[in-house]
């Protein structure tokens, strides 16, 4: 699987693609600024980009903005982010556009290289990747709202694990239920929020994040 790799730390990113080259990708291009993203990009076609958030010159959002006109040129290209702090607003961002292979991380999660491993195939593969962090921010941020605040406990905890790119067997893992119990949980999920029941677990995914993206978040 071949990598684009753009953060401005030369330690994490040497240490990224030492990362990465250990558990079998290849990183074609390591750079550290939003517009080598872009050259990068178009040149390598990778399966994959890497963007850290905060790129020069300000570092404020140059790598979001960065991965949004990649995203713009190759349309459909796997883009996993990383942030420092947990941003709503770029998570909101990210979704906007409801094409999936989409992934938002915090930078703590690099130091567990199964955890980011894992979220980075997720993504290159179509699927999505959010931290449990944020999402854990999204849901609480409309706990009270209708149709979110008519979940039970048992259904965020699903919901929010489906959000993360969980599969029904990695949700039942995880909540130490049964695969029968998860799909019932999901099917309940799906209708109390009015969404199109489908069996692509992305497509199911992708639509509650949508949901998510919808309300107005703090």
């Amino acid at each position: 699987m071949r990598v684009v790799l753009v953060e401005d730390l030369y330690l994490l990113r040497e240490g990224l693609t030492h990362l990465l080259t250990a558990h079998g990708f290849e990183v074609v291009s390591a750079v550290e600024t939003g517009p080598e993203l872009l050259t990068a990009v178009e040149e390598h076609r990778p399966d994959v980009a890497i963007v850290d958030v905060r790129l020069p010159p300000t570092f404020t959002d140059e790598g979001l903005q960065a991965a949004h006109e990649a995203r713009r040129r190759i349309p459909g290209l796997p883009v996993l982010v990383l942030s420092q702090h947990v941003e709503q607003l770029y998570a909101r961002e990210l979704l906007a556009d409801g094409s999936g292979a989409i992934g938002y991380l915090l930078k703590d999660r690099v130091f567990n290289a199964t955890q980011f491993v894992d979220a980075l195939r997720r993504v290159a593969e179509g699927g999505t990747a959010m931290d449990p962090e944020v999402i854990s921010k999204l849901v609480e941020s409309n706990a009270h709202q209708e149709p979110l605040g008519t979940l039970t406990a048992r259904e965020r905890e699903v919901l929010e694990l489906m959000a993360e790119g969980c599969s029904n067997a990695a949700v039942s893992h995880r909540l130490y239920i049964s695969e029968g119990a998860v799909s019932k949980h999901i099917a309940s999920v799906f209708g109390k929020l009015n969404l199109t029941n489908s069996n692509d677990t992305n497509r199911r995914v992708l639509a509650v994040l949508a949901y998510l993206n919808s309300a107005n978040l703090d």
